[in-house]
């Protein structure tokens, strides 16, 4: 049995306790439309599904154009990058120069959305386009903007199919995790999970 030595205690006034050891995240690229009509794109992972319908939620802060797009033009999209494509999440995270603007932006490929206004990173294997449902605010500086999911692409390889394992499919097209802050992985290897006889979520 372990005693009060072998922990430290972290200061929750102080300090961030998401700073002070790694967190496993997805990582995603959510597009927005700028005023100008131009395409902005920024890095999440603080980013998840709510419940299985289809509803997705990013945590953002009004200090940022991602949040003041969303609030304006009701919409956002989501790409998920592949392991090799962690460089556009990087780019999508370059700051902006005193236009305002993202000149990085351009070196990333992209298509337009089909069913909300705004783009997608070109290549990814999977996309989800959203309308706003609502803004949650209240998390300190941040806000948490959920979307309801009004149409979704992925490419064949990344689809579950009942005549191929898991985790070849897995092995075959891998993940991209983000471990904050600040490191990434690619997942290839996976085990299937242990549930208990008779589990049902």
């Amino acid at each position: 049995m372990s005693n009060a030595d072998d922990w430290v205690t972290l200061n929750l006034t102080d300090d961030s306790i998401w700073e002070r050891t790694y967190f496993v995240h997805p990582l995603v690229i959510i597009g927005t439309v700028e005023t100008n009509g131009a395409a902005d794109f920024a890095p999440k992972h603080m980013a998840t599904p709510i419940g299985y319908g289809n509803w997705f939620c990013f945590v953002c802060t009004p200090r940022h154009r991602t949040f003041q797009n969303v609030l304006r033009d009701k919409c956002f999209t989501v790409s998920y990058p592949p392991p090799d494509q962690v460089l556009m999440a990087s780019i999508a995270a370059s700051s902006r120069n005193d236009c305002c603007e993202k000149p990085n932006l351009s070196a990333i490929p992209s298509r337009a959305a089909q069913f909300v206004k705004g783009a997608v990173v070109d290549n990814c294997p999977l996309y989800l386009e959203c309308e706003l449902d609502r803004m949650v605010d209240g998390f300190d500086q941040y806000s948490l903007i959920i979307g309801r999911i009004v149409a979704a692409q992925a490419k064949p390889g990344v689809l579950r199919d009942t005549d191929r394992d898991d985790g070849d499919m897995i092995e075959e097209h891998p993940l991209l995790a983000y471990l904050a802050p600040g490191r990434f992985a690619t997942i290839s290897h996976t085990q299937g999970f242990p549930f208990p006889k008779g589990f049902q979520r």
